[in-house]
């Protein structure tokens, strides 16, 4: 067998009968032998691709060649080819590579892919793209991708091998959706083809909104003016703001702010959609002239955005109190001798409303009862006690050291005025040095006689103005009110103002009792006459807090007094009261106001806040707190906020006038949750006290989470084996991602890759949840050694952010397929006298298995005449045959082949091919049996068929075709032949003229079988011919014998003979044999059956009892003689018996006995002749016939075959063999050359044999007739 390898290419899509190659000619094989030594392709992974031409040995094209349907997942295209040649055996390899030409286009799954991509992904995040596929090959296939031209996204390409280039797009710049609500890109893919093809897909990204915007009111101020008592319901204003974002994260609700106090919340109410402010309560413009609201706008997102915003609500005072009347009398009537303009009473007007409402329309009006009090007038100028001159004159002259220190006393003025009050008020006076003054930085009040002179003053205050009296002396006893305009310069004065022409302060919290000031003696009354002229408070706005004492005109507290329970909610605290004196009339207006003392610390409405601020809140964004309350004011009220030092937020504050300071958490740099999932601050309000106090409140700050964190895969890169065939439900790996981000925006769930084809998914599956990879499918390492998976991680936000990675699981390889083994053999047997080293066969053997579980050892029985050869090329083997055939002996092989690879266990595989061994004419016919012996029945029909013989030939066809003819020559032991003709082609053998038993016994004769081989071979046989008796000779009877030649004698007998006396004996010949020569004797007639028997089988005629006087003295017997052919002849035999007296009898029988015996002698010599010569023939063929078929066993079960005559004497047997059953001929003696045929059931006992039969013995059976010989004593 010869060996040989080439390799050809050829381009795909060639037409049916391009060349590809002449493999004859390249392998140097004649082409004029192609056709006869049966050059064909026998083995191929493309046979219907590929033709061969017998006469010129040309591969060429046989159909159409599609690369991409051939080899349709390979990046390289083979085709092997086996071509075998016969006569000798050649099996020569052709590879055939199809090369690929670019005739398909990148092609994707889909024409359009939607991605939703979240406003909040960051720069950076992928999204892998689906990719396209390209049908070609190498340079053919997809080169590269291209994007169209955008702002936002670029592309990135993933080389994975065998798999091909995976499309990434990456997000560079971040997407906003308010700026651009979706976007169309066009993704390439270009393959390497010249010119290059390419397929396209498009790309739409629809951006989902996150909730990144604000509500933003259309209106930077709102102010509306409101008048006062509207109706409950009363539209105030309606507020609008937009948001926008998208869905709830830009639905807009509205609510007051969180500092709005529940007075401002009973009287306006906010409705949540539309934003109209609606008066809820009542609206007094006495109450409150102003409300300044703080409302929020609120999306409905997940993690709402709040802005807020003041509105300004101006009441609008209308008409709707009456003035109130106020009048102050005298206790006493008036004297009829008082003057004109003398002073009753005091009356004072008020009206809370305000403006034109003090003399409104329609004008309201009220009435009081007065009582009128005498006034005294200043009609007494002061005297000058001290110092006084000695003219008389108020002069003096007071001397100091130069070294006297501040507050030294120099001297004391003493004047006296008799009048009182103002009028006599003289403890205040200035003296100084009047001056013409023509620049004033005050206006004065002017007074038509005042002249300019600045004598003295007095200053006071009257509300938030202060007073200066100034002019010239007035007289005892005058009152100025307060408000006059009469000798008064007015300076304006920004301090808080308090009622009254007398101010005093006094500190909260003094002890009861505490003197606030001496009134009588501030107002210079002379404090004896106080309890005289009823010193009392007669009006006042805190009369229980003061008291006076009418013994010295001083104004005590009366009891505590707490500034915060006083004034609420007023920044100043006076209290005014009225203080009035009689006989005469006077009223002093006393204010005193109670200083606040920093006794409050700021206190903040809870002790700690919790903010819930989006991790995505823009830098600067504003969250109102609440602020701080301090019951103290001024600056013992809360003056500024501190928040605790961090590096997120700052604190603003907003002044909202009434001392009130608004605190703003400033976000001032962006959170990140994931870095800190809350920030803990401590804001502290902070009054204006010395030392100042500070109250604190905890700002908790939670960190709501965005979805800006993608999942994050807890390993690099996932690589994991896995045996081949393991079971369906085995966990491969288990991925693991997690993400930084809460809630849902960090749940991840796992999927597979938009790229992952069917395959693949049914041949794995991806827990959604535990992200365990799992074997759903079949695996096997010989359909594919690795796959390379791409998952995702995708968290649960509602614009979900995914991340992309790669599971390499390698295939282990397993001792699972078994050995193949491929058989290319002869189409014709091996013709059985080829010589030793004959190729029969090639094997090749493979295995898909790799490594050391593919190596395979091929090996075939040992107890056969073939062998393995090693050929040039691994795993394949020649069969050739290692010693001479014999088709004869074994006409065909079943040779078994056992492919066995070197895998832990191996495995193994067997095939069995069958070698035919064709024939050559080396045997010569042989006959069945040699000799042959067969019994043909005398007095046959001449020309009928008596026998056949059949040889057969161990060669086939033409060389066991067999034709007979008789040997016929001159020769003694031939001289019968001409009796007997023979068919040529059957064997049959038929006479041709009638044998008689009695005449020839046997004849032989040769019998010549040839083949029709080339040359033609023969053999002969001996074939003898062995006579069978028929019945056709009756018996003969040879005693008794009369005169005259009839069977009738006479017997005589002594009377006095016992029982058992033998009386004579009838003797009969049958010149038949076997059967049909076995006599039997019976008496057909007898006079006395009590006294004579008859011996069945010796014809004896005995006494069966003594004789007696009754009996007869002559008896007749007729004897029947009988033979046992199948029709049975007889004959008679009369013999009559006379019974004597003693001695004649006697006489008589020893004369006859001698006589007998004589005879008997004679007839007996003869048949011992007879018999000898028989047996002695019988007994040499029973040796021939045994030697050659019979063999003799010792256990048997045996079972006669029942004769109808057969009366149980059993002589002696002779056992032989017919087919599979062992005979055993069993009867009475017959006479000499007496034969059975075989098959008779006569007298044969048939025994089964249970042994088995040899291999390989002939299936012709030899049918031994054994003869029987029963020998008869006769008597002497």
């Amino acid at each position: 067998s010869v060996w040989a390898h080439v390799r050809y290419s050829v381009s795909e899509e060639q037409k049916e009968g391009t060349v590809v190659g002449n493999i004859a000619k390249d392998l140097g094989i004649d082409q004029k032998t192609l056709q006869e030594r049966g050059f064909r392709i026998v083995s191929t992974s493309g046979e219907s691709l590929f033709k061969v031409n017998q006469n010129d040995g040309v591969l060429y094209v046989g159909g159409n060649l599609d690369r991409e349907r051939v080899c349709e997942k390979t990046s390289s295209c083979l085709i092997d080819l086996k071509v075998a040649l016969e006569n000798p055996l050649e099996i020569h390899y052709v590879t055939v590579e199809i090369i690929d030409v670019n005739d398909h286009s990148p092609l994707f799954s889909e024409q359009e892919t939607v991605f939703e991509i979240g406003e909040s992904a960051i720069p950076g995040t992928r999204f892998q793209l689906p990719a396209a596929r390209d049908l070609d090959s190498g340079s053919n296939s997809i080169q590269g991708y291209k994007l169209s031209q955008n702002d936002h996204f670029r592309l990135e390409v993933k080389d994975r091998g065998e798999v091909g280039k995976i499309p990434i797009l990456v997000l560079q710049k971040p997407i906003d959706r308010e700026t651009v609500q979706s976007m169309r890109l066009l993704l390439t893919a270009v393959d390497g083809g010249k010119p290059a093809k390419s397929g396209t897909m498009d790309i739409t990204v629809n951006v989902l909104d996150v909730n990144d915007n604000m509500p933003v009111f259309t209106k930077d101020v709102y102010s509306v003016m409101l008048n006062e008592n509207a109706p409950i319901g009363t539209t105030v204003i309606q507020v609008n703001a937009t948001d926008l974002d998208e869905g709830p994260n830009g639905e807009v609700i509205y609510g007051f702010a969180n500092n709005a106090d529940n007075t401002l919340r009973t009287l306006f109410d906010i409705h949540s959609s539309t934003g109209e402010i609606i008066v809820k309560g009542n609206i007094d413009f006495e109450a409150m002239s102003t409300y300044e609201i703080d409302i929020q706008a609120s999306d409905k997102g997940i993690i709402p955005q709040i802005t807020e915003k003041s509105v300004t609500i101006t009441i609008v005072d209308v008409n709707d109190n009456a003035p109130k009347i106020e009048v102050t009398s005298l206790s006493s009537t008036v004297s009829e001798d008082s003057r004109p303009g003398t002073t009753v009473a005091l009356i004072s007007v008020s009206d809370l409303d305000s403006g034109m409402n003090d003399s409104g329309s329609p004008p309201l009006s009220s009435n009081v009862t007065i009582n009128v009090f005498i006034l005294d007038q200043n009609d007494n100028v002061p005297v000058i006690l001290y110092p006084v001159s000695s003219n008389g004159s108020a002069e003096g002259v007071e001397e100091i050291p130069r070294n006297v220190n501040a507050g030294h006393l120099v001297t004391k003025v003493r004047a006296y005025d008799a009048d009182i009050g103002y009028n006599g008020w003289y403890r205040c006076v200035i003296v100084m040095q009047c001056s013409k003054s023509t620049d004033y930085s005050s206006k004065y009040l002017q007074d038509a006689n005042y002249d300019g002179t600045l004598c003295h003053s007095i200053q006071y205050r009257s509300g938030d103005k202060r007073y200066m009296l100034v002019g010239p002396r007035m007289s005892i006893g005058s009152t100025i009110a307060a408000g006059s305009n009469r000798n008064t310069l007015v300076i304006p004065d920004h301090r808080r103002r308090s009622s009254g022409e007398i101010r005093y302060s006094v500190l909260e919290e003094q002890k009861n009792g505490t003197v606030v000031g001496n009134i009588a003696k501030d107002l210079g009354i002379d404090h004896r006459t106080l309890k005289e002229r009823g010193f009392r408070i007669v009006s006042t706005t805190g009369e229980s807090l003061f008291r006076v004492n009418q013994e010295d005109g001083a104004l005590h507290v009366n009891g505590k007094i707490d500034r915060e329970e006083v004034c609420e909610r007023s920044t100043s605290c006076t209290i005014s009261l009225k203080i009035a004196l009689e006989n005469p009339l006077e009223i002093h207006y006393v204010t005193v106001e109670v200083v606040d003392i920093n006794d409050h610390s700021p206190i903040f409405p809870e002790k700690e806040k919790r903010l819930d601020i989006s991790e995505n809140a823009v830098a600067g964004a504003r969250f109102q707190l609440q602020a701080a309350r301090d019951a103290d004011a001024g600056m013992n009220s809360v003056q500024a906020y501190k928040l605790s030092h961090n590096e997120h937020f700052r604190v603003e504050v907003k002044e909202r006038g009434s001392d009130r300071k608004m605190p703003f958490l400033i976000l001032q740099k962006p959170l990140d949750r994931e870095t800190s999932t809350n920030h803990k601050l401590l804001l502290t309000a902070l009054d204006g006290g010395r030392p100042p106090k500070s109250g604190t409140m905890e700002i908790i700050v939670d960190v709501i989470d965005v979805n800006d964190n993608v999942p994050v895969f807890t390993k690099d890169s996932y690589s994991v084996k896995l045996s081949e065939n393991a079971p369906i439900g085995t966990t491969v790996i288990r991925v693991n991602a997690t993400d930084a981000d809460d809630g849902t925006n960090g749940e991840v769930f796992y999927s597979f890759g938009h790229d992952v084809d069917h395959d693949l998914r049914d041949t794995f599956s991806l827990d959604s949840i535990t992200g365990e990879i799992v074997v759903k499918g079949r695996i096997d390492f010989e359909e594919k050694d690795q796959y390379e998976i791409d998952i995702q991680a995708s968290d649960k936000a509602s614009a979900p952010l995914t991340t992309d990675k790669s599971i390499l699981i390698q295939i282990v390889d397993v001792n699972d397929n078994a050995p193949e083994i491929e058989v290319t053999s002869f189409s014709s047997a091996v013709p059985e006298n080829s010589k030793s080293g004959t190729t029969v066969a090639l094997i090749s053997v493979s295995d898909l298995d790799s490594g050391i579980n593919g190596k395979v050892f091929c090996s075939v029985p040992e107890d056969i005449p073939f062998r393995l050869m090693q050929s040039s090329q691994e795993n394949v083997y020649s069969l050739i045959t290692t010693s001479p055939l014999d088709r004869e002996k074994i006409s065909q092989y079943d040779i078994t082949f056992i492919a066995k690879d070197a895998g832990h266990p191996p495995l193994s595989s067997i095939k069995t091919i069958t070698v035919l061994v064709s024939d050559a004419n080396d045997n010569s016919p042989v006959f069945s049996l040699s000799p042959y012996t067969f019994y043909v029945t005398e007095n046959n029909v001449p020309g009928m068929s008596m026998f056949s013989v059949s040889a057969y030939d161990f060669d086939l066809d033409d060389n066991a075709i067999i034709s007979y003819h008789i040997w016929r020559d001159s020769g003694e032991e031939n001289q019968y032949s001409s009796f007997i003709n023979i068919n040529a082609e059957s064997g049959e053998i038929y006479a041709l003229k009638s044998f008689d038993f009695e005449t020839i016994k046997s004849y032989q004769f040769l019998v010549v079988a040839t083949d029709s081989g080339s040359p033609p071979l023969s053999s002969n046989v001996t074939v003898n011919v062995f006579i069978l008796d028929q019945n056709d000779n009756a018996p003969v009877i040879l005693y008794p014998i009369s005169s005259n030649g009839s069977a009738e004698g006479v017997e005589e007998i002594p009377s006095n003979v016992n029982a058992g006396h033998l009386v004579t004996k009838v003797r009969a010949y049958d010149a038949d044999i076997g059967y049909n020569g076995w006599l039997l004797f019976s008496l057909q007639e007898v006079s006395d059956h009590t006294l004579f028997g008859l011996d069945r089988y010796t014809g004896q005629i005995r006494t069966l009892r003594s004789f007696t006087e009754t009996d007869e003295a002559q008896h007749k017997l007729v004897v029947l003689v009988k033979d046992n052919g199948n029709v049975s002849l007889s004959a008679t035999a009369t013999v009559m018996i006379k019974v004597v007296e003693p001695k004649e009898a006697f006489a008589a029988s020893d004369v006859t006995n001698a006589v007998k015996d004589e005879e008997d002698n004679d007839v007996t010599f003869y048949l011992i002749i007879t018999l000898g010569s028989v047996s002695v023939l019988f007994v040499v063929s029973i040796v021939v016939l045994i030697v050659m078929q019979c063999s003799k066993s010792t256990d048997y079960s045996s079972k006669y075959l029942q004769d109808a005559n057969y009366d149980g004497t059993l002589c002696h047997s002779i056992q032989y063999r017919s087919g599979d059953k062992r005979y055993m001929l069993v009867g009475p003696r017959m006479s000499i050359g007496s034969t059975i045929a075989p098959g008779s059931n006569r007298n044969t006992l048939v025994i089964p044999d249970c042994r088995r039969r040899a291999s390989g013995e002939a299936t012709s059976k030899l049918a031994c007739a054994l003869t029987l010989e029963c020998f008869t004593k006769t008597n002497p």
